[in-house]
């Protein structure tokens, strides 16, 4: 199984883990801290370990880690725990981060998401924040045996694999379809525009293809969509109209809504199935698909971005 790929038993990562409250639906660790890249983030060793931690209930865990961790918060701290699960919710991705935080000697941000919106984006991909980070290799500290959040992250991955077909040629190798799929949270980022440097997506695959292999092998095996020859790294994909109908029909809801909202003319107000249907027959269905994903990646990154602008501001 595919999800089996992202776990860990790093004891570094369960060393810092313990320096939180215990209920966690699901931690993991991501980042140039965690799998190497090439380029400017090769530094491993003293690079800044980035977590997300997933909890079902937001204010009872940062009313814990306030007791904790009270240093760890920004001013919001004085307002309690019922604000900052508050701007969680309702700000950015659904995601409070606090930065730059000394934990075992290793500089630290994490990330808290709630356990229901955390799913919610895996299988509709709402802004592909956390749902992106996750279809790329990244070690899993702590989860439960939650049903359905363990469905949502393989869904997460199989989704992933659909859109980038969907966006390739008829052939193609690993490596394309890997680059293809860590780049998807980052169409229309921007941070991939202004700030990030641009050749992120292939400094992360580079040096970690057998990570990809080991996180999506399985589903490319068992995938009726494609034929993949994996001592060869390379595969086919069925691009008759049919069979993209077919990938197109199987895509997260709030991307195909994407993709209805540019494709219906004003006033005709078709629905879904028919947008998709007209998509899957045209020459430029990949093209589609790579803008439906920008205008739903673009909308959350500008969000979090300020959030982050004014985050600094604060705590500077």
């Amino acid at each position: 199984m595919a999800l089996q790929a992202l776990q860990s038993s790093g004891v570094a990562f369960r060393k810092i883990l313990s320096h939180f409250p215990e209920e966690l639906s699901l931690a993991f660790a991501y980042g140039s801290g965690v799998y190497r890249q090439a380029g400017p983030s090769s530094d491993q060793k003293n690079a800044m370990l980035d977590f997300v931690f997933t909890v079902d209930d937001p204010v009872t865990w940062h009313s814990k880690n306030l007791k904790k961790n009270w240093n760890h918060y920004s001013f919001l701290k004085v307002l309690g725990p019922r604000i900052i699960a508050a701007v969680q919710n309702n700000y950015g991705a659904g995601v409070y981060y606090n930065p730059l935080i000394t934990c075992d000697g290793r500089l630290i941000k994490y990330g808290v998401i709630s356990t229901s919106v955390l799913i919610e984006d895996l299988l509709n991909w709402n802004n592909l924040y956390i749902a992106g980070r996750l279809q790329k290799p990244v070690k899993i500290v702590a989860m439960t045996e939650d049903v359905a959040l363990r469905s949502a992250l393989d869904q997460n991955l199989k989704s992933a694999v659909t859109a980038a077909f969907l966006m390739l040629p008829e052939s193609f190798s690993e490596e394309d379809l890997f680059t293809e799929i860590a780049g998807l949270s980052y169409s229309g980022d921007f941070r991939m525009v202004v700030g990030e440097d641009k050749a992120k997506v292939l400094n992360i695959v580079k040096p970690n293809m057998a990570h990809f292999r080991e996180l999506y092998g399985s589903i490319l095996q068992e995938s009726p969509q494609v034929v993949y020859k994996a001592q060869q790294g390379s595969l086919e994909i069925d691009k008759s109209p049919e069979g993209q109908f077919t990938q197109l029909m199987t895509l997260p809801k709030t991307l195909q809504q994407q993709i209805n909202h540019i494709m219906d003319p004003p006033g005709k107000n078709r629905d879904v199935e028919e947008t998709l249907l007209q998509v899957a027959h045209d020459p430029d269905c990949g093209d589609v698909v790579r803008l439906g994903l920008k205008k739903s990646v673009v909308y959350s990154s500008l969000k979090l971005h300020k959030m982050w602008k004014g985050w600094l501001r604060k705590t500077s």
